[in-house]
This record gives C-alpha cells, structure tokens and sequence, in this order.
C-alpha cells in the first residue's frame, strides 16, 4: 500500500453503461496496491441508454459505490464539480466513464501527490485515434496555451488527481460555465503531469462531432482569455491603417491619374470590412452570451437522486 489517505474516484457517465463493470473492476484492481481507504462516485448526467439501472445495479453488490444521478444532462464540467462536492475523501481523482482514461494510471498519480504534489494530470501524450484528430487536438493545446493568460498544461485534460483543498476551491468557484483544466491551471498550487496513452472508448460510440469539439475549443478559450477582445482594437488600429494609407494613394491617384474607379474594387472592399465587423461581433456575442448565462445564477446542475452506503470510503 501506497497510503493509508483515503480518495474518490469520480466517474462522469454518459452513454457509458458497457463500460461500468470493467471500470469497476480495473479500479478495484488499481486501488488494491494504493489505499483500503477509497470510494468510487458515479455520475450519472440523464445518460440516455441504461446506465442508471446499470448502475442502481451495481450498487448492490458494491458496497464502495456512490450514484448521482442528474436531472437531465448539464455536461461533464458540472458532473465532475457534482462528484467533487458528493465527496468525502482527501483526495478527488477525475476520469471519464469511457475508459479512455486508464485507471491503472492512478498509483503513479498518488505516488506524486504523495510527494507533495496538490495536482497531479494526465499528459495525453499520444491518442488512439487518427491522425487528423492527433494534429487537431495537439494544434488546439498550443494555441488555448498561447491564447492563456495563466500557464496552461499542454495536452492536459480532466484526467487528474486533485487535494481537497484544490478540489473544494474549484467546485466552490461560482462560475456556471466551467472549463475545469482551465480552472485547475488558474488556481495554482503544486502540480505536476504524468504522460499515458488515451485509448479508444472501451464501449459504445463517441456522440462528440466536430461542431461539438468546435464548441469545446471556443469555451475553454473563452473561459480563460480575454485576448481575442484585444484583437478586436488590434484590427481595428489596423483598418485605421489601412484606411489611412489608401486615402493617401486615393488622392495622389487622383491629382496624377484622375479618379480610380471600378465596381469590383468597392465590392470586395465592403465585403472586406464587413466580414471584420461580422467576425468582431462574433467574439462580442461569445463573452456577452457567457456573461448572460452567468448573472442568471441558476444551479450547475440539479441532482435527481443521490445513493450511497455509510462511510463508504473506509470500506474494506
């Protein structure tokens, strides 16, 4: 045993119900040469197959489990604060209900944070999946990075090991839309990475489509800069520039040559400076729509039922 300290795993589930006994299982078999003291949280967000009878199930014979079911789906940054908030051990660790994210990571997670580590991530140094999705995901890293004003791990994702004082902080942090590593990078404290290898889903389908990873990148970038509202006096310090010069080379143009003229020339340029007005609206609407979620304060999430045996983190 690595530490007498207890910890949670907490599951963000989400058409993962052929993934619940063999995650069950291969944390079990992880945890056996980490700590006797551990409880397992799912979270189950409105899942539309059934992994709430899977679960409920489960339930029965594991007398670790924990379940949170959700009233409907509110996504995995609110799943993940639920599970943090549902806690009681000194350690939370994060991980999706997929099996991308292999359990047997953990010890080396706990190993570090043994050391004196508060934050312990995974560094998803290389990914089953295609080439077009490696480049995509290793592309958006180092611009979200470039765009941050705090220091941004690269290629870190909710995989993670977090203290409870890290932990509470991040779940008690009262924005709606959440972009945890974003948060956990913003925080502070003591962290350090861990390399592995995200593997396929061990069940089911990905739902996620390429608009939906368009959506993704623009929250976590949102979420943690305001750089893209300095680009906006950037472009337009710039088309004062531009505007500048051409009425310079316009009335040169005109007392050397006669008036330039030419339909075609107006129309890019009105297309030209409109689309700089439609793009800087964009960025606008972003932070505005953000900003109108937020002053609404409704709830992260809405828990629908909770189920959990007594003390279950000190269950042997």
């Amino acid at each position: 045993m690595l530490t007498n300290k207890s910890i949670a795993i907490v599951i963000a589930c989400y058409n993962d119900a052929g993934t619940v006994q063999e995650m069950l299982k291969r944390i079990h078999a992880s945890m056996r040469e980490v700590t006797p003291n551990y409880e397992i949280i799912y979270v189950n967000d409105a899942s539309p197959d059934n992994a709430e009878q899977v679960l409920n199930e489960a339930f029965l014979r594991e007398p670790r489990l924990t379940v949170i079911t959700h009233s409907r789906n509110f996504g995995s940054q609110n799943v993940f604060t639920s599970g943090i908030l549902a806690s009681q051990s000194e350690g939370v660790v994060l991980m999706d209900g997929d099996l991308q994210d292999p359990p047997e990571i953990i010890p080396k997670f706990v190993a570090k944070w043994l050391e004196g580590y508060d934050v312990v991530y995974g560094i998803r140094d290389r990914r089953q999946t295609s080439l077009f999705w490696q480049m995509a995901y290793k592309i958006f890293y180092r611009i979200y990075r470039a765009m941050s004003y705090v220091n941004v791990p690269l290629d870190a994702g909710d995989f993670s090991l977090m203290d409870r004082k890290v932990a509470d902080t991040i779940a008690h942090m009262p924005e709606r839309d959440r972009f945890l590593r974003g948060m956990r990078a913003w925080v502070g404290f003591k962290q350090t990475g861990i390399p592995y290898v995200r593997q396929e889903r061990f069940s089911g389908q990905s739902t996620n489509t390429i608009w939906d990873n368009i959506r993704w990148a623009k929250k976590g970038i949102f979420s943690l800069t305001f750089m893209p509202l300095e680009w906006i006096s950037y472009m337009a310090a710039f088309m004062v520039m531009v505007t500048a010069i051409a009425i310079l080379f316009y009335i040169f143009a005109y007392f050397r040559y006669g008036a330039p003229s030419g339909f075609l020339t107006q129309l890019l340029l009105t297309l030209f400076i409109g689309g700089i007005q439609l793009l800087c609206l964009s960025v606008i609407a972003e932070y505005l729509g953000r900003i109108f979620v937020e002053v609404k304060q409704r709830p992260r999430f809405i828990v629908k039922s909770i189920i959990r045996h007594k003390d279950v983190s000190s269950t042997k």
